[in-house]
C-alpha cells in the first residue's frame, strides 16, 4: 500500500464500476496512485460498505506504517462515492469490476460509452474468464476496450496483466500500462484468450495433480507435499483448489475447454466433478480436498523439518552429465562421500550405490558393482529397467533448495538398493517420500507440464518469456520463474519427461510443444548452453 510517485500517462482521474472486494482493492490502488477515484456500485449499501473498507484498509496501512497519516488522509480524500452511473462522465478511466456475467459486462459499457464517458476515455474489464474482445463488442468504440486482470487480493498482489482485445488501440492498452505503473505494479502484456497469460500457463498445475490422483501415483496429501517440500511451493495443488474453491475452479475448466473446442491439455477432470457434486467445494463449505473442520484447527500435518547434511562414508558414481547429475555430485562431496564417474569406479572399491541419470547410454560397460537409483526422466522405472533389481528417483535442480526426493520402486527392486538410496539421501539433508512409478514421478510431471503451456502460450504470441516468469512469481507466489526454472533443469531434461509420458501414455495433453522441441534439437538448453526460453550470461 506504499503510495508511487505519478507516472506520465496515467489516468488522472479514474472511475471504479463495482464496490466489492476486487473493485474496493481497486479503488484503494487506485487513490493511492494520486487519481481522483469515483466508486459506483448499483447497491447503494454495497457502495457504502466498499468504501468503508477501503478507509480501514488505508488506516490498517498507517497502523502497520506502511503509510504515514497524511499519506493515508490524502487517498482518503481523492476516494469519492459515485451514486450514479453518470458520475464518470469525467474520468479517463473506467475500470469495471462487476459479476462474471458477459450479459452484465456488455449492459455496462454500452451504457458508458453511448451516454456518459467521452471518447478519449478508456473502458478496462477485469474479467478472468471472459474474453476482452467479447465485452468490448458492446462498446461503440471497441478501439478503447482493454483488460485489466488485477490479482486477488488486489491491493497486495503485485502482478497486472494488461489486455489486448482483437481491437484494442495502442494508445488505450499505454493508459492502462502507465496507470497499472502507478498503483506499483508489475505490469505485464498480454494476448486476449482463455485465461490470459498467467492462467493459462497454470491450469496443469492443478489438471496433473489431479491425473497423477486418479492414477494413483500419489495421495493428495503426498503430492502437495511433495510440492512444497521439493518444488518450493506456498501450497500444494489440492490445498490451492480448495482455497479458490472447488467449484470455481471446475467452472474455470469447462470454460477452457470449450473456449479450445477440446484442447486435450485442458479437459476437466472427472474427480473434480465428482468433488464438486457431493458438496465439497473448498474451504467456503468447511470440505473439499482436505477436511477443515470448523476452522480452528489445521486440517493437515506440518511439513517435517529439513534433515541436516553429512554422514557419508563410502563411494557414490554418478552417471550423467546434467545439471541434476553435477548438483548431486556436489551434495554427495559436501555430505562426506568419495564421487566417481563410471569409469574412475572401475578402479576403485565397490560402490555404497550407483546413481544412473543418463540410463547407461554413451558408457563402455554397463554401471554393475552396487545397488543402483536410475533417474526416471525419460521414462517410467518399468520401462527403463525392466524386470530390473534398481529402484527409480526423481528431483528438479535446484536441489539445493529442495528438501525432499521422490523414489519408487518396481517389483524385483532390490532392499539393498531401497536401503542405500534412503540412507544416501538423508545424508545430504532430504527426505525421501515413495511414489507409485510413471515418468518424472510427481514434481517433474507437473512442471515439465506447467514449463510446456508456457512454451505453447510463447509460441502463439500470448505474452513473452519474460512476461511468463514474472507473472508466474508475481500473481501466484511461484517460487521462481517456470520458463527460468525450465533453462535451470535443462530443457533437454523437460522434453525427455514430456517424451516419456506421451510414449507410455499416448495421450495428446503430453506432446510437447514444438517450441520447447526446437529450442532443445538446436542445442539451446538454458543456463548450461546460456541460452534457452532466456539468455544467462552464468
Amino acid at each position: 500500500m506504499i503510495p508511487v510517485i505519478p507516472i506520465p500517462g496515467a489516468a488522472g482521474t479514474i472511475g471504479v464500476a463495482g464496490a466489492g472486494t476486487m473493485g474496493a482493492g481497486i479503488a484503494q490502488l487506485a487513490c493511492l496512485s494520486a487519481a481522483r477515484t469515483l466508486v459506483h456500485d448499483p447497491d447503494a449499501a454495497a457502495l457504502e460498505r466498499g468504501l468503508e473498507r477501503i478507509k480501514r484498509h488505508l488506516e490498517r496501512g498507517v497502523d502497520r506504517g506502511r503509510l504515514s497519516a497524511s499519506e493515508a488522509a490524502d487517498a482518503a480524500a481523492r476516494l469519492e462515492a459515485a451514486p450514479a452511473l453518470e458520475d464518470f462522465a469525467g474520468c479517463e478511466l473506467v475500470i469495471e469490476a462487476a459479476p462474471e456475467r458477459l450479459e452484465i459486462k456488455h449492459e455496462l459499457f454500452a451504457r458508458l460509452s453511448e451516454q456518459i464517458v467521452s471518447d478519449e476515455c478508456v473502458l478496462a474489464t477485469n474479467t478472468s474468464s471472459l474474453l476482452v474482445t467479447a465485452v468490448a463488442s458492446a462498446a461503440r468504440r471497441p478501439e478503447r476496450v482493454v483488460g485489466m486482470h488485477f490479482f486477488n487480493p488486489a491491493p497486495v498482489m503485485r502482478l497486472l496483466e494488461v489486455v489486448a482485445g482483437e481491437q484494442s488501440s495502442k494508445p488505450a492498452l499505454a493508459l492502462a500500462r502507465a496507470t497499472g505503473e502507478a498503483m506499483g505494479k508489475h505490469v505485464i502484456d498480454a494476448a486476449d484468450g482463455p485465461g490470459f497469460l498467467v492462467n493459462r500457463c497454470n491450469r496443469p498445475f492443478g489438471l496433473e495433480a489431479l491425473k497423477l490422483l486418479e492414477e494413483r501415483i500419489a495421495s493428495i496429501g503426498e503430492i502437495d507435499r511433495i510440492c512444497r517440500m521439493a518444488g518450493g511451493f506456498r501450497m500444494g495443488p489440492f490445498e490451492l483448489m480448495d482455497l479458490v474453491g472447488v467449484d470455481t475452479g471446475l467452472d474455470v475448466s469447462r470454460s477452457f475447454y470449450e473456449q479450445s473446442f477440446g484442447e486435450p491439455r485442458w479437459r476437466p477432470s472427472p474427480i473434480t466433478v465428482r468433488t464438486v457434486a457431493a458438496g465439497r467445494t473448498g474451504r467456503k463449505s468447511g470440505r473439499g480436498y482436505y477436511d477443515y473442520g470448523d476452522g480452528s484447527g489445521p486440517y493437515r500435518p506440518a511439513d517435517p523439518e529439513p534433515l541436516s547434511a553429512g554422514g557419508g562414508d563410502g563411494l557414490i558414481v554418478i552417471a550423467g552429465q546434467s545439471r541434476l547429475a553435477q548438483e548431486l555430485e556436489s551434495a554427495a562431496s559436501a555430505a562426506g562421500w568419495e564421487v566417481a564417474l563410471p569409469d574412475e569406479a572401475r578402479e576403485l572399491q565397490a560402490p555404497f550405490l550407483i546413481l544412473d541419470l543418463n540410463h547407461g547410454e554413451g558408457l563402455e560397460a554397463p554401471l554393475q558393482g552396487g545397488p543402483q537409483a536410475i533417474c526416471c526422466a525419460t521414462g517410467s522405472l518399468a520401462m527403463l529397467d525392466p524386470g530390473g533389481a534398481a529402484l527409480g528417483f526423481h528431483a528438479l535442480p535446484p536441489l539445493e533448495e529442495a528438501s525432499l526426493v521422490e523414489l519408487t520402486r518396481g517389483p524385483d527392486t532390490a532392499q539393498s538398493a531401497v536401503s542405500a538410496a534412503e540412507r544416501f539421501f538423508a545424508t545430504i539433508g532430504k527426505h525421501a517420500v515413495w511414489v507409485a512409478d510413471a515418468p518424472g514421478l510427481v514434481l517433474g510431471r507437473i512442471v515439465c507440464q506447467v514449463v510446456n503451456e508456457a512454451a505453447f502460450a510463447v509460441a502463439h504470441g500470448v505474452g513473452s518469456a519474460a512476461d511468463v516468469d514474472a507473472g508466474m512469481v508475481h500473481g501466484l507466489n511461484y517460487p521462481r520463474g517456470i520458463l527460468d526454472w525450465a533453462d535451470a533443469i535443462g530443457l533437454d531434461h523437460v522434453l525427455s519427461v514430456l517424451d516419456g509420458l506421451y510414449d507410455e501414455r499416448r495421450e495428446e495433453r503430453y506432446r510437447a510443444s514444438p517450441l520447447l522441441r526446437s529450442l532443445a534439437i538446436s542445442g539451446r538448453l538454458g543456463r548450461q548452453t546460456g541460452e534457452g526460453f532466456l539468455a544467462h550470461e552464468d
